[in-house]
């Protein structure tokens, strides 16, 4: 319970030396990911689109493919990807180069709150002066997922996934700790509402010059689960001016169920449409990393 406080309160004296150790903080980041060949967000904007569904089965379609892959729950507040890979329950372990990451579905490393916190119902708090709460929170959320990236010893890794929370703004802290983020993917619906708030998220990160590998668009069609034929549910695909689609993944209601239980649907349905649909993704991103295209 002591290392958990420490990701929630503000140092005990506001007063020391605050910058030098985030600092130092910085420096272990960089050198920690040293080890990392590539780094990946992925992003909505909007809220409901299945985005950590997404991540945990586009990272776990890059393992099948024989890739070393890492996964940062990024959504501090609702952490949900312990659960969607089936690694709840499993305890950090603290060792001298930096805590060990839980291992979910298909051999995946994860870093998330919901790891941290005491019990399913307990949320998470974070403590600053009252005054100014609203300011020290993002402060401190920021600190956060700065020691999940500098104080996790990933070790070497092909890909580390970081699964954001909504919100078009949600990329800025992302790109401040790390200025050289190799890509993001955008998932969306084919909905007006739900694009026209990941258009948002589109340009803010074209302003701060990240490369955008393309969007996955969820929930394009529906498979019927007796036969697998895939039928038209929104009536139109998303579309985003500039910006490639990496795959069209077609509602299953396994999909669900399957997250419940921790276990990502690329792996348990192989053969289905989804699974297809995140296997083309997978691949659009290793072509984009390693070749410098998209497929």
């Amino acid at each position: 319970m002591k290392r958990i406080r420490t990701y929630f309160d503000l140092p005990p004296d506001t007063g020391s030396d605050v910058l030098g150790q985030i600092r130092a903080q910085v420096e272990r980041l960089h050198r920690r990911l040293s080890q990392v060949h590539f780094t990946l967000a992925v992003l909505s904007g909007k809220g409901g689109v299945g985005k950590s569904v997404v991540t945990a089965n586009l990272a776990a379609a890059l393992a099948a493919d024989r890739c070393r892959v890492g996964v940062v729950d990024a959504d501090l507040n609702g952490p949900c990807m312990a659960k969607l890979l089936g690694a709840r329950g499993q305890r950090l372990l603290v060792k001298a180069d930096g805590v060990a990451p839980a291992v979910g579905a298909g051999g995946l490393k994860l870093m998330s709150m919901d790891l941290l916190l005491a019990s399913d119902s307990a949320p998470v708090e974070w403590k600053g002066p009252e005054a100014e709460s609203f300011v020290w929170r993002g402060t401190l959320e920021a600190g956060a997922l700065r020691e999940f990236l500098a104080d996790t010893d990933w070790g070497a890794l092909d890909y580390l996934l970081l699964d954001l929370p909504p919100g078009t703004d949600r990329i800025e802290p992302v790109h401040d700790l790390l200025p050289h983020l190799g890509g993001v993917v955008f998932v969306s619906l084919a909905s007006d509402l739900s694009q026209f708030v990941v258009r948002k998220a589109v340009h803010r990160v074209r302003e701060l010059g990240i490369p955008i590998v393309g969007f996955v668009e969820n929930m394009a069609g529906y498979a019927c689960p007796h036969c697998g034929t895939v039928g038209p549910l929104f009536g139109a695909s998303a579309e985003f001016d500039g910006v490639p689609s990496l795959g069209r993944v077609p509602f299953d209601p396994e999909l669900a169920a399957l997250a419940d239980r921790g276990r990502p649907f690329v792996l348990e349905r192989p053969g289905s449409a989804a699974a297809a649909a995140f296997g083309q993704a997978a691949r659009a991103v290793r072509a984009f990393f390693e070749t410098g295209r998209t497929l």
